[in-house]
């Protein structure tokens, strides 16, 4: 599925629906797994559309989300700046900002780390440390 704009009365909640949708394999099955986590973790995540995918954020950016052949990949802004106890960062470890999650097909998403680290980025956001 092609990254698109967001057009006039579109909302992101419609966009991410649609790109959940427009994969028919696991990989539509983790982004909405990986969406639920994420807004359970915090009623107050907003979500939105920006470069063609979804982001999720409170306080700023949280992570964005990003559908590949091989991986969903949750990519989170100042992964770099937040502890990761359960090791989850798997990818984009050699950046000084970001980290990132690569699930891949069979995986087992490790539910209350992922709730944590999302939380806990929040928590980086609204106070910086």
């Amino acid at each position: 599925m092609a990254m698109r704009k967001m057009q006039e009365g579109e909302t992101p909640e419609q966009l991410i629906e649609e790109m959940i949708a427009g994969y028919d394999d696991w990989r539509g099955e983790t982004l909405a797994q990986v969406r639920d986590l994420i807004r359970s973790a915090d009623p107050g995540v907003v979500e939105e559309w920006k470069w063609g995918g979804p982001v999720w954020s409170l306080g700023g950016i949280i992570c964005t989300g990003e559908v590949y052949k091989k991986a969903v990949k949750t990519t989170f802004a100042k992964g770099a700046s937040l502890e990761d106890p359960a090791g989850l960062f798997n990818s984009s470890l050699g950046g000084n900002t970001r980290r990132a999650i690569d699930f891949r097909e069979g995986e087992e998403i490790d539910e209350g780390a992922f709730k944590a680290l999302i939380l806990e980025a929040a928590a980086f956001n609204e106070t910086g440390s």
